[in-house]
């Protein structure tokens, strides 16, 4: 019964029409609370606390990641998406500041978890024949990201061992 007065509300507010919006558009719309949300889900774990770090410290990289993804999500059909400089970076950053690779792929399944309940909380506001397509394209766009920041960790773990021998 909620929803359906959330929409009536949404509809009241637009003059009698719901407004629609693209996945793009609600990700960007609720940019702040998908960090604030993210954050709070790293904070419930104890591999990813561990790590002592603030609030720009832990959070810093998200508007830049966010923004890739939404940038790949309003890509024309069949654009392929430039490689992302941001995860890199981030990998190279996280790396300094002593994560494991298993922390970093936990940081990166909670922030697809995050944007999922974002989309979830807003699926009144979303038009639901591109859900899934763009559902498939921000699990890509992440994925992507994350190979980004392996391969960072990897690098680095190349030139150790290189400058070891």
């Amino acid at each position: 019964m909620t929803k359906s007065m959330g929409s009536a509300g949404a509809a009241k507010a637009t003059g009698g029409a719901a407004t629609i919006e693209t996945v793009a558009d609600v990700i960007e719309r609720e940019l702040q609370s998908v960090i604030t949300d993210w954050l709070a889900r790293v904070e419930q774990e104890p591999d990813l606390k561990c790590v002592p770090l603030n609030f720009e410290e832990r959070t810093g990289h998200l508007p830049h990641l966010l923004h890739e993804v939404i940038s790949r999500l309003r890509l024309d059909a069949g654009t392929i998406a430039p490689i992302s400089k941001a995860a890199a970076d981030h990998g190279d950053l996280r790396r300094k500041q002593g994560y494991t690779v298993a922390m970093a792929v936990e940081e990166s399944h909670l922030l697809q978890v995050t944007i999922f309940s974002t989309l979830h909380k807003n699926t009144n506001a979303l038009e639901f024949s591109k859900l899934l397509p763009d559902v498939v394209t921000i699990a890509d766009e992440v994925d992507a990201q994350l190979k980004e920041q392996m391969l960072r960790f990897m690098a680095a773990d190349a030139a150790k061992l290189a400058k070891g021998k």
